[in-house]
């Protein structure tokens, strides 16, 4: 996220309504789109046994919205079904309440945070890719485990996705504190690493506990590549390179002014724009500002915040 996304760079006088409508905006409309498909997943779900889910005969009767929407590998490598590498993050178990709730609460306290510092493309961008990532991670595993002699199974939820946004939020705020069962006071990192950790003991011990451990692992690894790498989905030379695929050829507007002397001077004034390397760094040093103060920059990071300022001050204008 740009320097001029943050919240103390943002234009005054939003009213405190139109700010909290505003706060968390993609979180809202994610955990709004798993809720409403739940709902169509129960409407449409058999009278079946939970342990059905993993037999290959009871999964030709799961009800339309899971039948197409879930994770299944079989169907996404062999049939070439890869929406269900997205669609499968909407769907949870119907047998079992607990997992779209523990998954939305998750998805809410992190997400907004993260959504407040990328921005909400960005941040949607990073919610559906890990979730895609996990899931990806998980049909690889689940692909070696059924030529090991283990029944096709399918996948559902947001768990990759959601362990993605928890664990960059860990590593950017890392002493952040979330109430454990509402009592005890514990930093982001400690909760994140717990977790995490649980996920790959069971994944090395290989134990069958119904849960898609690997789809977990595979949303905290990328979450760790995009914040230690610096990764952008929406901004950078990626994005850039596709947005000019995609937009048509045009004759670019010129903009005249008028010299010293009065006479026409052409002169072609593209937008500026900041820098990704700078913008980079500027991130950097509003993050140590925010967790160590100003007094704790030195020289050198006062330049790049200055440098960033006049580059802003410049799109502005």
């Amino acid at each position: 996220m740009g320097i001029y996304d943050r919240e103390y760079y943002r234009r005054e006088g939003q009213s405190y309504l139109g700010a909290w409508a505003d706060s968390g905006k993609v979180c809202k409309w994610l955990v709004a789109i798993n809720v409403v498909m739940f709902i169509l997943q129960l409407v449409t779900f058999p009278q079946t046994k939970a342990e059905d889910l993993f037999d290959p005969e009871g999964m030709q009767s799961a009800g339309v919205i899971t039948d197409w929407l879930a994770m299944k590998p079989d169907s996404v490598f062999y049939q070439g079904q890869v929406w269900r590498l997205l669609t499968g993050c909407f769907l949870h178990s119907p047998y079992s309440f607990w997992h779209i709730l523990v998954n939305m609460l998750v998805l809410w306290f992190f997400g907004r945070y993260m959504e407040d510092l990328y921005g909400h493309r960005e941040f949607l961008a990073f919610y559906l890719v890990s979730g895609i990532v996990g899931n990806l991670a998980w049909g690889v595993t689940a692909l070696w485990s059924h030529q090991q002699g283990a029944p096709y199974v399918y996948a559902l939820g947001a768990s990759g996705a959601v362990t993605a946004v928890m664990v960059l939020c860990a590593l950017i705020y890392p002493y952040k504190t979330i109430l454990l069962w509402w009592i005890l006071p514990v930093p982001f990192w400690v909760f994140a690493l717990v977790y995490v950790a649980g996920d790959l003991f069971v994944f090395l011990r290989g134990a069958d506990t119904g849960v898609a451990v690997a789809a977990h692992l595979g949303g905290a690894a990328f979450a760790f590549g995009y914040q230690k790498l610096g990764w952008r989905l929406t901004s950078g030379r990626w994005a850039d390179f596709f947005r000019k695929m995609q937009r048509p050829l045009r004759p670019q507007l010129r903009i005249y002014r008028a010299d010293e002397a009065g006479a026409g001077v052409r002169a072609s004034v593209p937008e500026p724009r900041i820098d990704e390397q700078l913008e980079a760094k500027a991130d950097a040093v509003l993050e140590k500002i925010n967790r160590f103060g100003k007094e704790s920059l030195t020289a050198e990071e006062r330049d790049i915040l200055q440098r960033a300022s006049e580059q802003y001050r410049k799109k502005r204008t």
